[in-house]
């Protein structure tokens, strides 16, 4: 069974991103940002695509995005980065940060070959992005694998599809191409990262968000993962103190750790530690789980994004991994989450929470 990531919501070039002629209706009502509250965002590609369309219809107007400096030399990434931008204006979006790496980021997570170079690249991403004003990079830590589920037609409510997790199928996969890598290995891994790339950041002002594992599950296939535990994100955090390294609180994955979330989501928001959140819930354990609706799980949701706001934060959020529904005609590829229609509800749901108890918004 093939892994699933983030990759294939993050594909296209960039010249066809820029040079491709709009079909969307023209803006009608110009967006200005609010200052305050949870802005609203959702992962997208192509500025051109008919989920962006739907998306500015239910009043959505972040973008989380990729960046195309993969493919180009790092001179031209501010060029890439402007341009990228640009279209995303035209679209009528704000790009809210960037998720999925700028750049590689195998090599330097998996500590092998090239991984200097990959260092010295994210540097340079680093500096293209804060001199066309996105400060945000969500990145992870997870070598060899990405976030992974083993099944994704999973029945939901309805008939819907979602994604699962389950260990024992993953270990049936076998080592990934890195073979083993243990703890003490990833650990030095990224204390070499945060002291070179942390003080770039804070420097231009970017703030590294980092991403917890996916499950945080260790080993996986083989491979060692440490952003596993609250534990050990306050011990990243500490490795580099300072303003600019914090975390995507992708708030599932933190239930998975058996964590307390709520006081997890008070304390980090509370202390600035908390850049971005993916807004998700799931079943289970972090042995075998599925995602939920937004609705339907066993998180009080109301509460959270209640806490979010109550200690103060004002940065992007996204409903995250959402089932599909009929309407996203899916097929035989199942649901890895990114599908539009469930997302529309994600969205209305999020937006009649926060309307019924007054939390800002934008």
């Amino acid at each position: 069974m093939s892994k699933i990531t983030r990759r294939s919501c993050l594909q296209g070039t960039l010249a066809g991103l820029v040079a491709a002629k709009s079909t969307l209706p023209a803006l009608a009502i110009p967006y200005r940002p609010s200052k305050t509250g949870f802005k609203l965002c959702e992962l997208f590609n192509n500025p051109q695509s008919i989920d962006v369309a739907i998306a500015r219809q239910i009043g959505v107007n972040h973008v989380i995005t990729g960046m195309g400096f993969a493919k180009v030399r790092k001179e031209q990434y501010l060029d890439v980065a402007r341009k990228t931008k640009e279209a995303w204006e035209a679209a009528g979006m704000i790009i809210a940060g960037v998720e999925g790496h700028p750049v590689p980021f195998e090599r330097l997570k998996a500590g092998v070959e090239g991984a200097d170079e990959e260092i010295e690249n994210t540097k340079w991403a680093i500096e293209a992005l804060s001199k066309v004003g996105i400060n945000l990079i969500c990145y992870n830590f997870m070598a060899g694998l990405g976030w992974t589920r083993t099944n994704t037609k999973v029945p939901e409510r309805g008939g819907a599809l979602t994604s699962e997790f389950d260990a024992a199928a993953a270990q049936a996969m076998g080592l990934t191409h890195f073979g083993e890598i243990g703890e003490e290995k990833m650990w030095s891994n990224i204390t070499k990262f945060l002291k070179e790339v942390i003080p770039v950041a804070e420097k231009f002002k970017v703030k590294m968000a980092l991403h917890p594992d996916d499950p945080p599950l260790s080993p996986l296939r083989g491979v060692a993962r440490i952003v596993t535990s609250a534990r050990n994100c306050r011990r990243i955090m500490d490795i580099v103190p300072s303003p600019y390294n914090g975390l995507t609180f992708c708030q599932a994955n933190f239930k998975l750790m058996g964590e307390d979330i709520y006081s997890l989501a008070a304390e980090w928001t509370a202390q600035g530690k908390i850049f971005f959140i993916h807004f998700r819930d799931v079943e289970g354990t972090k042995e075998k789980f599925r995602e939920t609706f937004h609705d339907n799980g066993p998180t009080d949701m109301a509460r959270m994004l209640e806490i979010y706001s109550k200690n103060g934060f004002d940065g992007p959020i996204r409903p995250d991994h959402a089932p599909a529904i009929a309407s996203d005609n899916v097929g035989e590829s199942g649901s890895t989450g990114y599908t539009m229609g469930a997302k529309v509800f994600a969205f209305g749901y999020m937006k009649g929470i926060m309307d019924a108890l007054k939390l800002p918004y934008a």
